[in-house]
Order: structure tokens, then C-alpha cells, then sequence
């Protein structure tokens, strides 16, 4: 089974420059924990809720005046679209991450974002429990 099968295609974007309240807001109101950061057309790299918490939250940063890039992690790993689902869940498991960023190989656009949710929703359930186990192991 290739990504673009599973992937979630609607993908919710900030901009670099967007401030942090205004990331977290997205979050909420999109009901999602990973935004994709693009500048234009080229993605850039991701902020998650986490980041949010342990990197601006923990050190004091003010939501307000805190852009995404100063959060966002980078460089973003990710996956092409017609790439195997088992091999975007090796790399999951690899990197201890739930959410993996999808782009087109032709010409590295983003074309959606994968879950491990995606990924135990598809008849892939085995793989799934294999990449949450190695995901929540601590360090």
C-alpha cells in the first residue's frame, strides 16, 4: 500500500512568520497536534503541540511575539508520496514520531501528512503497533 493511499490530503499550513499564538490557534481549531511550516510552496519544517509546550511554554517564550521558525523543527524528516506505508513506518519508528509530513516526489511539494492513526485505520494494524511501541520508549 503507497502513502498517497492512506494520507491525509488536506493539509492545514503556517508560514514561518505566523506568531505562536496564532500556530496554536490552528491547532485548536483543526483539532491537530502538527502543522507543516511553508514559506510559499516549500515546506520548511513542522511545529507540533509538543513543541509548543516543552520549547515555548517551559522557557517563557510570549505566544504573541514567538514566530514559528523560531519553534519549528528542522530539518523536517519526511516521506514521498508513492513510497510503501512500511517504509514510512520504519522511518516513524526510526525517529520516534507519530506524524510524518508526505511529498510529491517530483518535485518535493507537500501533498499531505501521514499518522500513525492513518496508518492503524488501513489494515495496517501490526505495523502500527510495532512503530507506537518503539514511539514510546523513552530515550
Amino acid at each position: 500500500m503507497k502513502l498517497k493511499e492512506i494520507m491525509t490530503n488536506d493539509v492545514e499550513v503556517v508560514h514561518p512568520d505566523d506568531p505562536l499564538q496564532a500556530v496554536a490557534q490552528k491547532m485548536r481549531e483543526r483539532d491537530i497536534g502538527f502543522l507543516p511550516v511553508c514559506d510559499g510552496d516549500r515546506l520548511v519544517g513542522v511545529v507540533t503541540d509538543r513543541d509548543i509546550i516543552v520549547r515555548a511554554t517551559a522557557e517563557g517564550l510570549n505566544p504573541n511575539t514567538t514566530i514559528g521558525r523560531d519553534l519549528m523543527t528542522s530539518p523536517i524528516i519526511y516521506c514521498f508520496d508513492d513510497q510503501d506505508v512500511k517504509e514510512a513506518a520504519k522511518l516513524m519508528e526510526q525517529n520516534q514520531i507519530r506524524r510524518v509530513a508526505v511529498v510529491s516526489r517530483a518535485d518535493k511539494r507537500l501533498v499531505g501528512v501521514v499518522s500513525l492513526g492513518d496508518i492503524a485505520n488501513n489494515d495496517t494494524k501490526e505495523i502500527s503497533a510495532e512503530v507506537l511501541h518503539s514511539v514510546s520508549e523513552p530515550d
